[in-house]
């Protein structure tokens, strides 16, 4: 337990740190891995054009990378927060994106109103400073709220009832495990099987509805079978041509990842132990970065 104030119950966190391994292995780990993807499909839901910006691993890694700048705004240095400028340059630093794909993943999110211009303050008018709009910051702190309250679902803790009565905990512990993840290998590079969907546009969702439907005792088999998953409905729920949904299963059905148990993708598809246990160990790492930068927060409020 971190005592974060000792003057008020509420400001004391509790529930202790969990190394990725921990988690990982925890006999909870698959019903809070079935519960962040309901959670993250629902946000697709309510703002289904917003979760598509962010449904690709590269755009999720620029994502939580200008979100965490905005939140270093130091309101009396006009040079600080959010700029298309440094988002580029951080993105071409980390091999994220080139700075054209950055500059247009930013155009995209000033066009739907993610993002909007603030008024000219620096000295510089070439520098284009940019924040986060209310819809977007909704969404993101609901990401983070649904990952406390899975991590919570370790050990009993309070992360999430801390979240929600400090604000200020979210504001410093999302640029801290943005920062941590993007410099993660094993978040940052997820394996083969895997990337086939995260690097594509809404694969990331797919995955997720493909998690949420894993029985109690998937990891205990070789081969679990998924009822009702049909790829033309998984087009029509996240908004994707069915031929990139086909793809998307085709490189992992190549690698004997995952099939259909009757030809031309028909019947209930099955998941290898691998293809789950990989995703599993990808997210094990959000899951031990997030609970690090939580604990890290709390001992800076006091």
């Amino acid at each position: 337990m971190d005592d974060v104030s000792r003057s008020s119950p509420r400001q004391i966190l509790t529930g202790r740190l969990h190394s990725r391994e921990e988690i990982l292995h925890h006999p909870s780990f698959l019903a809070i891995e079935r519960e962040i993807a309901t959670h993250l499909i629902g946000i697709h839901r309510r703002a289904p054009r917003l979760a598509r910006l962010a449904a690709s691993h590269r755009k999720w890694l620029l994502t939580q990378t200008l979100f965490a700048m905005h939140a270093g705004r130091d309101p009396s240095d006009p040079l600080s927060g959010l700029t298309a400028s440094r988002l580029m340059q951080v993105a071409s630093d980390l091999k994220v994106a080139s700075r054209n794909t950055a500059a247009s993943f930013l155009a995209e999110l000033v066009a739907y109103k993610f993002l909007r211009d603030v008024p000219d303050e620096t000295p510089d008018r070439r520098l284009r400073r940019l924040e986060t709009t209310e819809i977007s910051e909704e969404a993101m702190h609901s990401w983070f709220l649904g990952h406390m309250s899975c991590l919570d679902r370790l050990d009993g803790g309070n992360r999430a009832a801390l979240v929600i009565s400090v604000p200020r905990l979210f504001q410093i512990a999302q640029p801290r495990a943005a920062a941590a993840l993007c410099l993660e290998p094993v978040w940052r590079d997820p394996r083969e099987s895997i990337g086939h969907f995260l690097w594509s546009d809404v694969g990331g969702l797919v995955l997720h509805d493909l998690i949420r439907r894993l029985p109690d005792d998937a990891r205990e088999h070789d081969r679990i079978v998924l009822e009702g998953v049909s790829l033309v409905e998984t087009s029509n729920e996240f908004g994707i041509s069915l031929t990139n949904v086909k793809r998307m299963f085709k490189k992992a059905e190549a690698a004997g990842l995952l099939g259909w148990n009757a030809p031309r993708n028909r019947g209930n598809l099955w998941l290898s132990r691998t293809f789950i246990e990989d995703y599993f160990h990808w997210q094990s790492a959000k899951f031990a970065e997030l609970d690090k930068a939580v604990h890290w927060a709390a001992t800076r409020i006091g």
